[in-house]
């Protein structure tokens, strides 16, 4: 272990802060993933003995001091208290990241369960180790397969309780948090459109199919089949970018 170089050493002791690894299991998850900390964190929380790593007691303790003091929940003034503590705005982004962890049902809620099962999959037990595993959180976010299922975990998340559609000022809101990661240039028309001709809740379908638009069509719509299967709101919103000129499109 030594004879590592600096950068090597740097990453072995990045891993083993994060994961609370032995310095040789550290090294052998570095060492398959080539020296990569995020391969070597994915592979890491991939294995089935990583639960154990999360201390139950310091679970219990933390889920307790931010548990509502009027239900055996933590709601938003104990998610507002974490956010402090880990150093992080409650707007931010990777507060999806954290919920979609925890399999969170309801924005702004988190159960006991949710809260000590998604530590124990994160193998966190301490706010050090939470802090220290944001930047890893953000990464998933450039994963492909990953930001899609935290897309689609989005719009349950997000709606109301009982509702089968989501609020358009809720769904405006998380479009434009979640394709700021994406750069995708059309969000703020989509968003428009949505409100000058639409101004109703969004189903589940069109949530769905406005990432297959966004990644499979290019923003100057020489790509986009008005045969395709696209839903008729997706539809109206080329001929909206047409008719006002944003995009030429023939």
């Amino acid at each position: 272990m030594n004879r590592l170089g600096r950068g090597h050493r740097d990453k072995l002791q990045q891993f083993m802060t994060i994961t609370g690894a032995s310095e040789k299991m550290a090294h052998q998850y570095l060492k398959t993933s080539e020296w990569s900390i995020e391969g070597a964190l994915n592979f890491f929380y991939s294995q089935p003995q990583v639960k154990s790593s999360a201390d139950k007691k310091r679970l219990e303790e933390l889920y307790n001091r931010y548990k509502d003091p009027y239900c055996d929940m933590i709601m938003a003034d104990g998610i507002s208290l974490l956010c402090n503590d880990i150093q992080v705005d409650p707007q931010d982004i990777v507060m999806l990241v954290v919920s979609w962890h925890m399999g969170a049902a309801t924005m702004c809620e988190f159960s006991k369960q949710e809260f000590i099962s998604g530590l124990q999959s994160l193998g966190v037990d301490s706010l050090d180790k939470f802090r220290e595993k944001i930047p890893f959180m953000r990464d998933e976010l450039k994963d492909e397969h990953k930001f899609r299922e935290i897309y689609n975990f989005a719009f349950d998340w997000a709606k109301e309780k009982g509702q089968k559609s989501l609020a358009l000022d809720t769904a405006i809101g998380m479009w434009q948090l979640l394709f700021a990661e994406k750069d995708w240039p059309l969000v703020d028309h989509w968003c428009q459109f949505l409100q000058a001709r639409h101004n109703k809740a969004i189903s589940r379908d069109t949530w769905a199919q406005l990432l297959e638009f966004s990644r499979s069509v290019e923003p100057a719509l020489s790509n986009y089949d008005a045969e395709g299967a696209w839903p008729y709101l997706i539809d109206e919103f080329v001929e909206f970018l047409t008719e006002n000129g944003i995009v030429q499109h023939k």
